[in-house]
């Protein structure tokens, strides 16, 4: 008897070699995102998540569906099942320590230069308003100071995104924030429920950006791109390619900040890697000639 594929626990077949290599060729055409094996079942869980949602249960039509005009907002849906949106609030403090000692000395005091900062990869808003916290305590420098900073915030989730407008989260999420920070910048909306204040909340511009398609993306100059957690998604020489675009959307003396392992042997003649225990950072030189 010849052998075949049995159902899962969940109802669904299991997923064939040849079915997961179409839809690794398919994200990968699409999304620029690339599929290892390693991540099958990851990939295969959040696949199948989605299709018992809308009630498919044949991974060949699915695929079609998605291949067909007008799949977008399919799209969109399936791409928040399959890009994990682990996140909390001060998540990374090594990495924010950095930020803190090397660049946000040379933005506060009175006529310092707004500081535009770039969150990719920001999920839910987390990250974002984590350093909109950050910089506005660091560069408020008196009782009428109002810092100059703004902050881009993307990420390819749109779901996530609209989360993250709201900026609306669980009341246990607090418990990341330290508490110098909650008493100035969180507002409770019930036992249950607590809200980031309008101030920062207008500091931050929520978008929607697919990393592999970067060149749509239409700003640069930024003083801190902070990426984290985001490379993994992609496979060793994009990883390459994508950070060669970043460093060129830093302004002269910005802040390039990665996750640690995110990327082992990428050099920039631009960038200068700056050594600090816990983190993977690098800072655009400044040419003489250049500035202001």
């Amino acid at each position: 008897m010849a052998n075949r594929k049995l159902p899962s626990r969940t109802g669904l077949p299991e997923l064939s070699d040849a079915q997961f290599g179409q839809w690794r060729e398919l994200l990968e055409t699409r999304m620029g995102i690339s599929l290892s094996e390693q991540r099958k079942p990851l990939f295969v869980s959040g696949l199948r998540a989605r299709m018992r949602e809308i009630g498919c249960e044949d991974y060949q039509a699915y695929y079609q569906r998605l291949r067909a005009p007008h799949s977008m907002p399919e799209w969109a849906i399936l791409i928040d099942r399959l890009t994990v949106h682990e996140t909390r609030f001060f998540r990374d403090p090594d990495a924010l320590d950095l930020v803190e000692r090397v660049l946000l000395p040379g933005f506060a005091g009175p006529g310092g230069r707004s500081l535009q900062a770039w969150s990719l990869g920001c999920a839910s808003g987390e990250e974002a308003y984590t350093l909109a916290m950050l910089l506005d305590r660091a560069l408020t420098t008196g009782p009428d100071t109002v810092p100059r900073f703004g902050i881009t915030a993307t990420d390819i989730s749109r779901p996530a995104l609209d989360t993250a407008r709201q900026g609306e989260y669980a009341q246990r999420r607090l418990a990341g924030i330290p508490q110098e920070y909650r008493q100035t910048y969180c507002e409770t909306l019930s036992p249950q429920r607590f809200r980031i204040s309008e101030r920062l909340r207008r500091r931050i511009c929520f978008s929607p950006l697919n990393l592999s398609e970067l060149e749509r993306f239409p700003l640069d100059g930024f003083d801190l791109i902070y990426c984290q957690n985001v490379l993994i998604y992609f496979d060793r020489g994009e990883r390459h390619g994508l950070l060669d675009r970043l460093a060129g959307r830093l302004a002269p003396g910005g802040l390039l900040v990665l996750a640690p392992g995110d990327v082992l042997s990428w050099t920039h003649p631009a960038l200068e890697r700056i050594r600090c225990a816990g983190t993977l950072a690098y800072q655009r030189r400044v040419d003489p000639e250049a500035r202001d």
